[in-house]
């Protein structure tokens, strides 16, 4: 049996809107928005995908501290992806019958490549976690988060 739909979190029920008018939790752990550094392990892809997406995830305020292990994960599943499909491409150069999806085992049969299950696996996970933070277009339609003003002081937005 599988379990009932996941708790959403007050400051995306904020976003969002409260349509059930269910009470928000008040006792939900508080997080400062802030943009954390990238870890040190990911790959140049995932970096760069990092470096991408973090920046606007902290603009809508979606993004703290603690959020850093699960973006990193985002753009680690994201750079496997990307390395797996260049690998593939690179294999259909050579194999114009199968565009680089088959190969044969040493016994002479056909499989499918590997490297097709380690990016259909590595796009699930990144797709998974870009959900998480309202990333695909689904989830985005979920969210009303307010265009950052022009101006980069936080104090404007008090007093401004």
């Amino acid at each position: 049996m599988k379990p009932g739909t996941k708790p959403k979190p007050t400051s995306l029920k904020l976003i969002e809107g409260n349509r059930g008018k269910r009470a928000m939790n008040q006792k939900e752990p508080k997080t400062t928005p802030a943009l954390p550094s990238a870890p040190p392990h990911l790959t140049a892809d995932a970096l760069e995908e990092w470096n991408r997406v973090a920046v606007w995830l902290h603009r809508i305020g979606l993004l703290s501290e603690v959020d850093r292990a699960a973006l990193a994960a985002y753009a680690q599943a994201y750079g496997r992806w990307v390395q797996a499909e260049r690998a593939i491409a690179k294999m259909a150069e050579k194999d114009q019958l199968t565009g680089g999806l088959m190969i044969k085992t040493s016994n002479g049969n056909a499989i499918q490549n590997p490297l097709v299950g380690t990016a259909n696996k590595a796009a699930a996970d990144m797709m998974r976690y870009a959900a998480e933070f309202g990333m695909t277009p689904s989830a985005r339609t979920r969210i009303a988060a307010e265009t950052p003003a022009e101006s980069e002081d936080p104090a404007d937005r008090f007093f401004g």
